[in-house]
């Protein structure tokens, strides 16, 4: 009896030590279709050029951070909405590792001068918050430089939103046994390879630390005035139209695109005669 206990005991155990670890299940849906997706995409695309033209003509500024997991699908939604518009209008921060002059600054001031002006928008592969993540869990900052980030950057998001910047913020959410699905993905195809890094790999090993850091990240920053809206990213199809669409509603905006036009016929000047063919370099046909 006593032994049946300790069983049921141990098994409890087990269950608690599995919660911990694993994220919550993602409810299983059946797989969109890529026809449908490609459907559906197009439509979010229209209404992305339409945000466009609205943040050009009103002069808006748009942040829009992604944060989450590695491979949690975070770079598929970028590359997905920085490809619909104008790039003169959307663009991508990526930044590298700081380098000794970053670390000598005060913190988020590599970040300010890639900051929107108006009429533009800036979407962040990640952000000033590698210092509650990755920094944090690794060990590339002290306590008192986490901490201060903690206390300093609800009032420099704040401060953003004063001087008229929209501000949304978007986590990116995987299950530990999709993200090793996709990890593994990475390594046997060579055109992925290149996105995971060593820093990746230790990573894995240490995952109820970014939980946790994850976790007290959000109570210090998931503000009223810069909340976190957090996307299950499981299915990487529905997490891109789920976060996009998301997206579209955050912003009221207007139709402003150009209506269809006619093209005026060519003109052909008489005048003109090319010079050889022979005088260009061509790229040979080999397809």
């Amino acid at each position: 009896m006593a032994h049946t206990k300790d069983k049921k005991k141990g098994k409890s155990a087990d269950k608690e030590k599995d919660d911990l670890y694993h994220d919550i299940v993602q409810a299983k849906k059946e797989k969109l279709s890529r026809k449908e997706f490609e459907k559906e995409l197009r439509k979010l695309d229209i209404e992305l050029i339409k945000l466009q033209e609205w943040v050009k003509a009103k002069k808006l500024k748009v942040v829009i951070v992604f944060e989450g997991r590695d491979a949690a699908g975070k770079g598929g939604v970028i590359k997905t909405l920085s490809g619909a518009m104008n790039p003169r209008i959307c663009r991508v921060v990526a930044l590298g590792t700081p380098t000794d002059k970053d670390k000598s600054q005060w913190y988020f001031q590599r970040y300010v001068p890639h900051l929107p002006a108006g009429g533009e928008i800036a979407i962040f592969d990640r952000s000033w918050y590698n210092r509650a993540g990755v920094e944090k869990v690794m060990g590339f900052c002290t306590n008192d430089e986490y901490e201060e980030f903690l206390r300093s950057c609800p009032e420099f998001e704040r401060m953003l939103i004063r001087s008229g910047t929209i501000l949304i913020k978007y986590w990116f959410s995987v299950s530990d046994h999709e993200q090793e699905k996709r990890f593994q993905d990475r390594i046997t195809d060579p055109t992925k390879r290149w996105k995971i890094s060593p820093m990746d790999i230790e990573s894995r090993d240490k995952w109820v630390e970014y939980s946790i850091a994850k976790d007290k990240m959000f109570s210090f920053t998931d503000t009223k005035q810069a909340p976190w809206y957090v996307v299950p990213a499981d299915d990487k199809k529905r997490a891109r139209l789920n976060c996009i669409t998301h997206l579209l509603s955050l912003i009221p905006y207007e139709d402003l695109t150009q209506k269809p036009f006619k093209l005026p016929p060519l003109k052909h000047d008489v005048a003109y005669v090319r010079p050889p063919v022979t005088d260009q370099t061509f790229v040979p046909e080999k397809f």
